[in-house]
């Protein structure tokens, strides 16, 4: 019996091509039969894998100029402006959606909306935007965390599915705040754009929504940004932020 293996690689650039074949003689007397395995093909390419998103949280009070500035930063520098408030406020404008009502009664009251609600839209736009195009993986998300059970929910559910790299915090005086957003109500038709409102939202706020800038500030992750200036003023030095952090 005559046996013999012959291994033969052929090598290039994200090419590999192994052949084996088994010469074997039969059991019985008569010619040599050749039956060769079937090849193996590895050409090196793998599925791409989606890049982790990179997130920067945008907070500051009511009327602090947060989503004027993220509109800006997404033409500058291509991020993707996703705004908790207005996920919210479009998720309760929706005829068939079963959060409508309690989304509405959270922000009429100017309470945090519970935070299964919102860090199911959030990451629900991520999905979308990263499968539609797997390089738009940089995210400002204004308006979140607003409090600890926000922290919370973010780290248990978005463990290890996204980087913060930083919180942009826009402060501005509570009075400023205020009559910005009394302004804006002439024309945006929003229901807390109102004095009665917004002196809740400002206390949610100062109570809940500022310590959360607090501990990120001992962790050296806050950029501070002077939000009582004129937009383009505020724009100068937000330019400054994103181009030392690239």
């Amino acid at each position: 019996m005559l046996s013999c293996c012959l291994r033969l690689r052929v090598s290039g650039p994200g090419l590999a091509l192994p052949l084996r074949f088994l010469l074997q003689s039969p059991r019985t007397p008569g010619p040599s039969v050749h039956r060769p395995l079937p090849p193996t093909f590895d050409f090196g390419f793998r599925p791409r894998s989606l890049m982790k998103p990179l997130v920067v949280f945008v907070l500051g009070g009511p009327g602090a100029g947060k989503g004027t500035q993220c509109s800006r930063i997404v033409q500058k520098y291509g991020y993707t402006h996703l705004s908790a408030g207005d996920l919210l406020r479009d998720e309760r404008s929706k005829p068939n959606s079963q959060y409508g009502e309690l989304i509405e009664k959270y922000i009429r009251e100017g309470q945090i909306v519970p935070v299964e609600i919102t860090i199911s839209l959030l990451k629900r736009e991520m999905d979308r935007t990263t499968e539609a195009n797997a390089q738009k993986n940089k995210f400002l998300i204004d308006g979140f965390p607003r409090n600890q059970d926000n922290l919370q929910g973010w780290n248990k559910t978005m463990d290890g599915k996204a980087d913060v790299a930083f919180i942009l915090f826009f402060d501005c005086d509570n009075e400023i705040c205020i009559e910005r957003c009394l302004e804006r109500g002439k024309s945006s038709g929003r229901s807390d754009d109102n004095r009665e409102s917004l002196a809740k939202r400002i206390q949610t706020y100062l109570q809940y929504t500022k310590p959360i800038i607090d501990l990120y500030e001992e962790m050296g992750k806050v950029r501070k940004v002077d939000a009582s200036k004129s937009v383009d003023q505020v724009f100068e030095d937000v330019l400054k932020i994103f181009d030392k952090e690239g």
